[in-house]
């Protein structure tokens, strides 16, 4: 299944920064992780830094999946509100997994420092807002919630967020914890910082059969080529569906365009992140070199050429509605591109084990969350073969 369309900006802007090998030798391994992505290159990472022995294959070229499409906002905000999130697993899960979710953005920073990625990770603040007048109240409900919760938040009426960021909004919540990264290149320079450190990496490889035996599993590759792993590590995001037994998540196409570096936008927009309450969402932030990266118009997904077929329509809608919002901004489109993803009912990831899958992990991270939960999801599952626990191991499990 293809899982985006046209040339993403990423894929263009970086080129081909590493290649690898297809995998024609039988390997022997403590961890087999597939799904070479910004998901599994986190996996590594956390693998390799515990002295794991562990290969690392994906079908695709690295990278080019979903997170070549990916518009890589970093926020702790989860696709459902806290206020909401409290109501579906319980105060201490939802201000948990917001926490995790918060830090996360940290740990990202600190990782991209001691690899030392130009991957260009920014550090910014988020405003969520109000596109209509009937989503202010529970917006404020929301606030209050996260500041009870210990969120550094501040509520803007509607004269601050125009005098501010030159926005139309009804009221919006300001949070100082966010940020941005360009994960295509994030993903390839945590490769390549760890094959010197003993990781393997082969792509074009795909998974063809698993065998899962007492004390760990036995994978064959469409090269012909075997893999002994004590450990498999699915890192497949919302394409692991078709091997499960449950429905755990509903596939969205959602569709993303980027402006030329000349076009201006207010300056402090350079250092924000910003999302409304329309449904579906309208999303926005600069990129490292200037431009505007504006995504949404999010549809259920049917395939991937009825998908395609609509992002020249849903380019002009984006542009409408961006500039129904900003109405003095100058944009004009370089890069438009569309994507899929998948969306769990109460916006929380699937990490840990399953039943019908022995000496397995996942680590699905699904909805706008899908790189922060990545980070959590890499140091729980390391933790889990460990023999610790962690709080949210109870709250993201299959079957919940």
């Amino acid at each position: 299944m293809d899982v985006r369309s046209n040339e993403p900006f990423w894929l263009v802007k970086n080129g081909m920064k590493h290649s690898y090998p297809s995998l024609r030798e039988n390997l022997d391994v403590d961890i087999l992780i597939v799904g070479a992505g910004i998901t599994g290159a986190l996996m590594a990472h956390a693998a390799i830094k515990k002295g794991y022995r562990t290969l690392l294959i994906d079908k695709r070229e690295v990278a080019n999946g979903s997170t070549s499409a990916t518009t890589s906002m970093l926020q702790y905000e989860i696709d459902v509100p806290l206020y909401k999130l409290k109501q579906l697993i319980g105060e201490q899960g939802a201000i948990a997994s917001y926490m995790a979710c918060r830090d996360a953005i940290y740990k990202l920073e600190d990782l991209v420092g001691e690899i030392k990625s130009t991957c260009g990770f920014e550090k910014k603040e988020s405003v969520y807002f109000a596109g209509n007048s009937k989503d202010v109240k529970w917006l404020k409900v929301e606030y209050e919630a996260r500041l009870v919760a210990g969120f550094d938040v501040k509520w803007l009426n509607r004269e601050e967020l125009g005098a501010i960021y030159g926005i139309i909004g009804e009221g919006g919540i300001l949070s100082e914890d966010g940020g941005s990264v360009d994960a295509f290149c994030l993903t390839h320079d945590l490769l390549h910082y760890n094959v010197d450190r003993g990781l393997s990496v082969f792509d074009k490889t795909e998974l063809k059969k698993v065998k899962y035996e007492k004390n760990g599993i036995r994978a064959l590759m469409h090269t012909g080529a075997e893999v002994t792993a004590k450990k498999i590590i699915y890192c497949t995001g919302y394409e692991t569906q078709g091997m499960l037994p449950d429905k755990i998540v509903n596939l969205k196409s959602t569709y993303a365009m980027i402006s030329e570096r000349e076009d201006k936008h207010p300056a402090i927009c350079e250092k924000t992140l910003f999302w409304n309450t329309d449904d579906p969402y309208l999303y926005m932030r600069t990129t490292a070199d200037g431009r505007l990266l504006v995504g949404g118009e999010d549809v259920d997904f049917k395939n991937a050429t009825r998908r395609d077929l609509l992002l020249g329509k849903k380019k002009d809608k984006l542009v409408k509605t961006l500039r129904k919002y900003l109405p003095d901004i100058a944009f004009i489109e370089d890069f438009c591109w569309c994507g899929t993803f998948g969306e769990t009912e109460d916006g929380l990831p699937y990490i840990g084990t399953h039943p019908k899958f022995p000496n397995s992990y996942f680590l699905l991270g699904f909805g706008g969350n899908g790189i922060t939960f990545s980070v959590i999801g890499a140091d729980m599952i390391i933790g889990m073969m460990e023999g610790s626990s962690d709080l949210l191991s109870h709250y993201f499990r299959f079957r919940r």
